[in-house]
């Protein structure tokens, strides 16, 4: 299986200060829908991994949460692209849970619920956080200079990013370079 593991706030759609916590705060960051129908149409899967403290703090509930990735996947779709799949944390840091970024929690329950070791696997985010939950289960990790990292581009990178992370401008260049490493692959395995 082809998988690949996004984030969402910063990563697919543009985050915010007081938190996505209605359908109408949920705007997809440029390019990002088709950079997912891109990947999909190549045979990519992705899946979501989402911290959603909004919810342990009361922001907002299930119903919101819910009718936020019907958006999403609404959306989504009209670029004729699809996530497989959403794991989310609910959880506020104070609660020391094992699921909440950079705890590596809901990246083992990708593993389970797909049945599949995430050795390699992609993981794409747009904090250090996300990388390092990504490498502590051997996926390989990708920073996006979108979101929490966009004051990465002046090229100064977090000094805890963990080693042989690739850092990538926004998702439609993150998709880019998958595309074009796997092309050259197939190219490779034709000779």
């Amino acid at each position: 299986m082809k998988l690949l593991i996004l984030d969402r706030d910063g990563t697919l759609n543009a985050s915010r200060d007081d938190f996505v916590t209605t359908p109408a705060d949920w705007e997809p960051l440029p390019g990002a829908l088709e950079a997912v129908a891109r990947l999909n149409q190549a045979g990519w899967r992705l899946v979501i991994v989402s911290n959603q403290s909004g919810l342990g703090r009361g922001l907002l509930d299930m119903a919101n949460l819910n009718a936020i990735h019907n958006k999403m996947n609404k959306a989504l779709a009209a670029a004729g692209g699809r996530v497989e799949a959403i794991f989310f944390c609910p959880h506020v840091p104070d609660d020391h849970c094992t699921c909440r970024k950079p705890a590596s929690g809901l990246f083992l329950q990708i593993a389970e619920r797909f049945g599949v070791s995430l050795q390699g696997v992609p993981a794409a985010g747009d904090s250090v956080r996300d990388a390092q939950a990504a490498a502590a289960v051997g996926c390989e990790p990708h920073l996006l200079m979108t979101g929490n990292s966009l004051t990465c581009r002046d090229g100064n990178l977090p000094s805890d990013l963990p080693p042989g992370s690739y850092v990538h401008t926004d998702l439609p260049a993150f998709a880019d370079f998958i595309l074009a490493r796997e092309r050259v692959k197939q190219e490779a395995n034709s000779l």
